[in-house]
C-alpha cells in the first residue's frame, strides 16, 4: 500500500495555537505512517489559494491524496475545494464552519470539517465573566478579524451568557499578540479612560489577551490596572494554562487541537470507506473550572514580570511547542 500524501495548510506561525497544531499534525502523521507536507498562508487567503491550487494542478503523480486546510480568509476557499474534489483529492477543513461541504459530498472522496464549537467557546467566556463580575461592569473585548466566522460565533456565544449588567466595548485584532497590543494602545490614545472604566479584558485567544495585558502594563497609569483580570482562549498546556497558573491571566478556555482528530478521521474513511459526518464539532472547557474560578480577579491577574517559566514567549506567542 502506497504512503498517503497529505498536504496541510495552516494560517500562520505567529501564534502558539498554530505552532501546536503544526506539532500535533507532524506527530499524528508520523504515528500513522503518512507523508505530511505543511504550508503556511501568512494569514493571506490569496497566498493560501495559490499554494493549494498549485498542488492540485500539479502532475497526477505529484498531487497530494488529501488536503487538510484551516482557511485564512472569509470565503472558506470554496473554489479551491471544488477543484480538489474534482481532481479526486480529499478535502478536510479544520476550525471553520464550511457550510459548502454538503454540495461536494457527491464526489467519491472524503469531504468534511472538524471544528471547535465556537459559540460554546463564547458562552464559556460569558460564564467566566459572570463569575468574575457578578455585580456587572465594563469589559474590553478583543475580537478576531471581522471576516472570521469563528470570531463572529464566539462573540454571539459570549452575548448569550454574559450578565445583562455587563457592558462590552469591542476592539478588533488579528489573532496575534502584537495586533492586540497595538489595538489597545490606539484605544488608550482615543478613549477618555477616566470616563471609560474597565473591569476585565476578554480576548478571543490567549495571544491577544497577553498582547492586551502588555499594553496595560506599559500604560502611564499602569498601577491603576494592577488587578485587572485578563481572559483568553486556546488554553494550551504551555500557553494559556501556564499563564493562568502563574497569575498572568484569570482564566482561559481550553480548545482541542482539532487537526489530530481530522487526520484520524480522514484515514478512517479512506481505509474503511465509511463516510464521516460532514461536520464534526469538538467541545471546549473552562480553565480553571467555573466552580474553581472564584469571584476575585486579584488571585489571577497581577501586573508583574513576563512569564519566564513558560516555554512560550508571552511577548510573541511563540516558543518551544509540545
Amino acid at each position: 500500500m502506497k504512503q498517503l500524501r497529505v498536504l496541510t495548510s495552516l494560517t500562520t506561525l505567529d501564534n502558539d495555537y498554530e505552532i501546536e497544531q503544526a506539532c500535533a499534525a507532524h506527530e499524528k502523521a508520523s504515528r500513522l505512517g503518512l507523508n505530511l507536507q505543511l504550508v503556511y498562508a501568512e494569514n493571506d487567503p490569496v497566498t493560501q489559494s495559490q499554494q493549494l491550487l498549485k498542488a492540485i494542478q500539479s502532475p497526477k503523480g505529484a498531487r497530494p491524496d488529501a488536503i487538510i486546510v484551516e482557511p485564512a480568509g472569509g470565503t472558506g476557499l470554496l473554489r479551491v475545494a471544488q477543484a480538489a474534489a474534482e481532481a479526486g483529492i480529499a478535502w478536510v477543513v479544520v476550525n471553520w464552519d464550511a457550510s459548502y461541504l454538503e454540495e461536494l459530498r457527491h464526489h467519491p472522496v472524503p469531504t468534511f470539517s472538524v471544528s471547535s464549537d465556537h459559540k460554546e467557546i463564547g458562552r464559556t467566556q460569558g460564564r467566566q465573566m459572570a463569575v468574575l463580575l457578578p455585580q456587572g461592569g465594563s469589559v474590553l473585548y478583543i475580537q478576531g478579524p471581522s471576516y472570521s466566522p469563528s470570531a463572529q460565533q464566539r462573540r454571539e456565544g459570549m452575548q448569550e451568557t454574559k450578565l445583562s449588567n455587563v457592558e462590552v466595548k469591542t476592539l478588533k485584532a488579528n489573532w496575534t499578540h502584537q495586533s492586540a497590543q497595538q489595538a489597545v494602545k490606539s484605544w488608550f490614545r482615543l478613549s477618555p479612560l477616566k470616563a471609560a472604566p474597565v473591569h476585565a479584558v476578554v480576548a478571543q485567544n490567549d495571544a491577544m489577551a497577553m498582547g492586551a495585558r502588555e499594553a496595560f502594563r506599559e500604560a502611564n497609569d499602569a498601577e491603576r490596572w494592577r488587578d485587572l483580570p485578563f481572559l483568553g482562549c486556546d488554553g494550551l498546556p504551555n500557553g494559556g494554562q501556564a499563564w493562568v497558573r502563574c497569575g498572568y491571566m484569570a482564566a482561559t478556555v481550553v480548545i482541542p487541537l482539532n487537526i489530530g482528530l481530522a487526520i484520524e478521521l480522514l484515514l478512517r474513511e479512506l481505509q474503511s470507506g465509511l463516510r464521516m459526518p460532514a461536520r464534526v464539532l469538538t467541545a471546549p472547557k473552562s480553565y480553571p473550572a467555573l466552580e474553581d474560578l472564584g469571584i476575585s480577579a486579584r488571585c489571577h491577574a497581577g501586573l508583574g514580570e513576563e512569564p519566564g517559566a513558560s516555554s512560550h514567549d508571552a511577548r510573541t506567542g511563540q516558543g518551544d511547542a509540545g
